[in-house]
C-alpha cells in the first residue's frame, strides 16, 4: 500500500491526492476542471489553500513524492471540496513529516480538520516511514493552534516563513492518538481504492 493508491476515507470525508492534472487546473484557476475531475463542488476560496505551483515543482523533480503531498478534503454528503491537507514532502532521514491543512471559511468548526488530520496521521504511521509529525502555525491562528494542541503537539520553536511570517513550530511522535486520547492502531481509518 502507498498513500496515493487509496483514497483515504473517514466516516464523513474522502482525502483525494491532487495529481499533476488537478494541480495544473488549480494553478491555472480552472476550478470547473477541478470540480469535473473530483466530481464535487469546490468551496469558495479553496484554491488559496493549495500550494499548487510549489507541489508541481516538487513532482517535476521527483514524482515519487506524490503520495505524501497535498490532497483535497471532500465532504461526502453532499459531495463538496471543503479543504486541503497533506505533507510538505516525504519523511526525512529521521522519519519527520510536516503537515499542512486548510479548511475553507464556510466549512470551519464542523470537525473536518480534526477528522482529516487523524486519518492522514494514521496513514503516515502505517507506511512505516513516518515517526514524527511537525506543524508550523501562525501564533495568531487561534483555531489551528487549538487543533494542533488537541492532537498533543508540543511547541519546540519558531521560524520565519517567507510567505506566512512568524510561525510557531510544533511536533509530536506518531502513532497518532485521537483527540480523546485513545490510541488508534495504524491504518484504522477505512480506505477505498481510488478511481
Amino acid at each position: 500500500m502507498t498513500l496515493v493508491d487509496y483514497v483515504i476515507t473517514t466516516p464523513r470525508l474522502k482525502l483525494v491526492s491532487l495529481t499533476p492534472s488537478l494541480l495544473h487546473a488549480v494553478a491555472s484557476g480552472d476550478l470547473t476542471e477541478v470540480e469535473r475531475q473530483l466530481n464535487a463542488r469546490v468551496g469558495v476560496g479553496w484554491e488559496e489553500g493549495v500550494p499548487a505551483e510549489r507541489r508541481l515543482e516538487q513532482l517535476a523533480a521527483d514524482p515519487s513524492e506524490q503520495p505524501w503531498l497535498v490532497r483535497a478534503v471532500l465532504a461526502m454528503t453532499p459531495p463538496r471540496v471543503v479543504g486541503s491537507i497533506g505533507f510538505h514532502s516525504p519523511p526525512d532521514d529521521h522519519g519527520r513529516v510536516e503537515i499542512g491543512y486548510d479548511i475553507v471559511a464556510g466549512e470551519r468548526r464542523k470537525g473536518y480538520a480534526r477528522e482529516a488530520i487523524q486519518a492522514l496521521l494514521d496513514c503516515a504511521w502505517a507506511t512505516g516511514r513516518a515517526r514524527t509529525c511537525i506543524a508550523s502555525v501562525s501564533p495568531h491562528n487561534t483555531p489551528s493552534l487549538a487543533v494542533i494542541r488537541a492532537f498533543g503537539f508540543r511547541r519546540v520553536g519558531e521560524q520565519i516563513d517567507e510567505i506566512d511570517g512568524l510561525e510557531w513550530v510544533f511536533e509530536r511522535a506518531l502513532p497518532a492518538h485521537n483527540v480523546r486520547g485513545a490510541t488508534r492502531s495504524p491504518g484504522s481509518s477505512r480506505r477505498s481504492a481510488s478511481a
